[in-house]
């Protein structure tokens, strides 16, 4: 199958693409780790993750009617807008996604192209070229996927009943609630059925989950990071702190740092090119933004309570600022260019509060400079407040409440410094990445294994979307022609990093994308591309054997400027 990023169809035939070659040496079958299943910790995390949204919704309504009986207007109305606005948004995009998955109209002959190629002799590729010229005569010859009409009325009552079920679902704004639900029963599936079920159920699992976690890392920093600032700067400027309010901020901070985690953990877990992060990692990755943004939020708060049109101005300046940065980056997540700008204006609002890796390659520069501005404004901020914080109204601050404060600031942001030094330092997932086949270096750069110089195979995929555990002790066998260690000792910076040699695994079914595989942290095609995620669906759940996902090199300078071009 091939898919270009504006939609249109392009065949790569049946023959790897000439800037790819694949080795012919083919190399010794390699021990290959166990395979990622779900587990009883995947199962209590979904659990954990629908209490805290629950947690933070149901806080900021009752707050909001707590205002409105203390009547409280103006602050009702803020507290109300920061949870319906942010709210419907994700409601018509989640909407939007379902529409789109659950349409049988578009490029059904693609899919029942990949049953029958599924089915078919030992290896095929699938091309939407393929399926656009004869996608009718498969379909029939297939008998599946039928078009809208077909089925009868007991198929076209279900699918009445389903969209009535999601409409309203998305009217009553539980969509987030209905996805984690969702999620939850396909990783229960996946864990009781075998193969080849488990594989599909497994897959639908990692889309599910990639969707959850893309539309609550949206809506926590439209909704709770705005809703954070706002109760506390009512509770500066009033001198004084409603159970309610506590409970409200308390709930959007930890929803904050809850989602950034559990998105940096999807993405890695969606990618077979990244080791998983460990559940330890996790936690300590939530206590290094739950201290950040804590101390950047309370911040904000200091000086909106004596501020407000300057902070206003400070607010849009740095949400610039930091989008131009990361325009500047050419970042790479999204199919279509003004995707990837809304993108990058999303990022930006994130950079406003927090740090988000969106470039592959060593983060450390770019953070120090994030970390040394985010540090520089919390710190004149704060001193803004301290100096002119009798300035404002109702303003009555003893020296000690404000010494406090500074205090607060200073030693949430230290704290949180601290464990993300301990999670680079110590829980950061590291090492070398083996299994399907072949082996691949953490150390080798993806640009050296899509070049042909490098002369290795194309950006290959494994389904399941799963990822490797670090292999330790008596997992590792030396010999077999490949080294026992695993965790190889960095060459001097110029040196020449030699490049293993890789055999793709060959048999099965093989989906080709006319794309390059995107860098980390960007998610993989298949996972942001739906059109690709119905196919691969439909081929996972007919082929005996795993399909592989084939992505193409782009091997020229010439070639990356005409696909830039071209995107």
């Amino acid at each position: 199958m091939a898919a270009k990023s504006d939609g249109a169809p392009v065949s790569l035939r049946n023959a790897i693409p000439p800037e790819c070659p694949s080795r012919s040496d083919p190399r010794p079958p390699q021990r290959r780790p166990t395979e990622q299943r779900y587990t009883l910790s995947d199962c209590c995390w979904t659990l954990c993750a629908l209490l805290v949204f629950f947690a933070d919704g149901a806080s900021d309504l009752w707050l909001a009617a707590d205002y409105y009986l203390r009547k409280y207007y103006p602050q009702f109305v803020l507290t109300l807008v920061f949870v319906i606005v942010p709210s419907v948004v994700v409601q018509v995009l989640s909407f939007r996604w379902f529409a789109y998955d659950f349409s049988e109209t578009v490029e059904s002959g693609t899919a029942a192209a990949a049953v029958v190629a599924a089915s078919g002799a030992a290896e095929q590729d699938i091309s939407t070229k393929d399926s656009g010229e004869r996608g009718a005569g498969r379909s029939a010859a297939a008998g599946v996927l039928p078009g809208p009409g077909t089925g009868g009325g007991a198929r076209g009552c279900c699918r009445v009943f389903v969209w009535l079920f999601q409409a309203l679902i998305h009217i009553f704004q539980l969509a987030q609630v209905w996805r984690y639900v969702h999620a939850l029963y396909l990783g229960v599936q996946s864990r009781w059925h075998g193969d080849p079920e488990r594989r599909h159920y497994y897959w639908r699992m990692m889309f599910e989950s990639a969707d959850i976690s893309m539309l609550r890392l949206l809506e926590s920093f439209l909704k709770s990071a705005p809703q954070l600032v706002l109760q506390l700067t009512i509770m500066i400027r009033a001198n004084q702190v409603l159970p309610l309010q506590g409970l409200s901020a308390s709930a959007s901070l930890i929803s904050l740092a809850w989602m950034i985690s559990s998105y940096q953990k999807v993405l890695r877990d969606s990618r077979d090119d990244k080791l998983p992060m460990t559940y330890n990692a996790v936690i300590v990755q939530i206590l290094w933004h739950l201290f950040t943004i804590g101390a950047r939020t309370l911040a904000f708060a200091l000086f909106a309570s004596v501020f407000q049109l300057y902070f206003g101005i400070f607010i849009v300046a740095h949400w610039c600022i930091m989008t131009f940065w990361i325009i500047q980056g050419e970042t790479d997540f999204c199919m279509s260019k003004w995707e990837e700008i809304i993108y990058n204006m999303m990022v930006g609002i994130v950079y406003i509060f927090c740090w988000f890796s969106v470039r592959e390659g060593r983060t450390c520069c770019r953070m120090l400079i994030y970390s040394l501005s985010v540090f520089v404004e919390n710190v004149a901020l704060t001193t803004f407040w301290y100096l002119y914080r009798s300035t404002g109204e109702r303003q009555s601050t003893s020296e000690f409440y404000a010494v406090a404060m500074v205090c607060v600031v200073a030693s949430s942001y230290a704290l949180g410094t601290f464990f993300m030094f301990v999670y680079y330092c110590l829980l950061h997932p590291d090492g070398a990445v083996s299994g399907w086949g072949y082996i691949v270096e953490k150390e080798v750069p993806v640009e050296a294994l899509a070049s042909p110089a490098s002369s290795l195979p194309p950006d290959l995929v494994s389904s399941p979307p799963r990822t490797l555990q670090r292999t330790k002790g008596s997992d590792r066998e030396p010999g077999h022609g490949i080294d026992g260690d695993v965790f190889k000792v960095r060459p001097p910076r110029g040196a020449q990093t030699p490049v293993p040699h890789l055999t793709p695994r060959t048999e099965g079914p093989v989906i080709r994308i006319d794309l390059p595989r995107k860098k980390y942290p960007a998610w993989d095609a298949h996972f942001i591309d739906r059109r690709l995620r119905k196919t691969i669906l439909v081929l996972e759940s007919a082929a005996p054997v795993p399909p592989r996902i084939q992505y193409r090199c782009l091997g020229t300078p010439k070639e990356v400027m005409e696909y830039e071009t071209t995107v």
